[in-house]
C-alpha cells in the first residue's frame, strides 16, 4: 500500500463522515439544507474513492470531475434556495 493510497482512503472516509453528520442533523431538524449537504458530501466521497480504487489513467479521469461539480452545484443551489426563503 502507498502512501497516496492511504491518504485517498482517508479522505473518502472523511467525506462520509461529514456526510454522516449532516444526515444526523437533517434528521433532528427536517432542514433541507442539511440533507443537500449530506448528499454532497456523499457524492464527494464516492468520486474520492472511484479516484482511489478504479485505477483510471489520468488521461480518462475527467468524468470523475464532473460528480464533484454536481456535489458542488448541489452545496451552491441549496444555500441559494435557504437564503431566498
Amino acid at each position: 500500500m502507498t502512501l497516496l493510497a492511504f491518504l485517498s482512503g482517508a479522505v473518502t472516509l472523511g467525506f462520509a463522515t461529514a456526510a454522516l453528520f449532516f444526515l444526523r442533523f437533517w434528521r433532528d431538524t427536517r432542514d433541507e439544507l442539511f440533507l443537500a449537504f449530506a448528499a454532497a458530501f456523499f457524492l464527494l466521497g464516492i468520486a474520492q474513492a472511484i479516484l482511489a480504487l478504479g485505477g483510471i489513467p489520468d488521461e480518462q479521469r475527467s468524468w470523475v470531475y464532473l460528480v464533484r461539480l454536481v456535489a458542488f452545484l448541489t452545496i451552491l443551489f441549496a444555500i441559494l434556495r435557504k437564503n431566498r426563503a
